[in-house]
């Protein structure tokens, strides 16, 4: 009989775990959304690419708030001990790319957006539903 219910406790756990990249992309939606970045979206890549996890595409409908954004999420994530491994785009602020290895994120102006389109390049890759409250998604 306790063996089932460790069993079913197991089971239970097992469900709950969550990729330390999947965090880490939620936490990029939810600085993200604190800078007022709109259309956030966050792609699950697993299975698809070997290059990284998760890309977190936001839009910025400023280049004042595409920079905010980028070094918001730069300076929220250090204080996590997260380090970009390489940034680009912060010259010109039309599409700021940030990668942290197992999370790619894509700050776009809206023309550039609509231009790349990644999410049609990507389209096999599943979202992650985010939800309006953000920090509930976090542990």
């Amino acid at each position: 009989m306790s063996s089932m219910k460790e069993e079913e406790r197991e089971k239970g756990l097992q469900a709950k775990e969550v990729a330390v990249s999947e965090l880490l992309a939620r936490r990029v939606a939810e600085l993200a959304l604190e800078k007022k970045c709109e259309e956030i979206k966050v792609l699950d890549l697993r299975g698809l690419t070997s290059m990284t996890d998760f890309f977190v595409i936001v839009t910025a409908d400023s280049e004042r708030k595409s920079k905010a954004a980028a070094e918001h999420m730069i300076d929220e994530l250090k204080q996590e001990d997260e380090r970009p491994l390489h940034v680009e785009g912060l010259d010109t602020m039309h599409w700021i790319l940030l990668d942290y290895v197992d999370v790619v994120v894509h700050i776009f102006m809206p023309d550039e957006r609509r231009f790349y389109d990644l999410e049609s390049l990507w389209s096999d890759a599943p979202a992650l539903e985010l939800g309006g409250d953000f920090t509930a998604l976090l542990p």
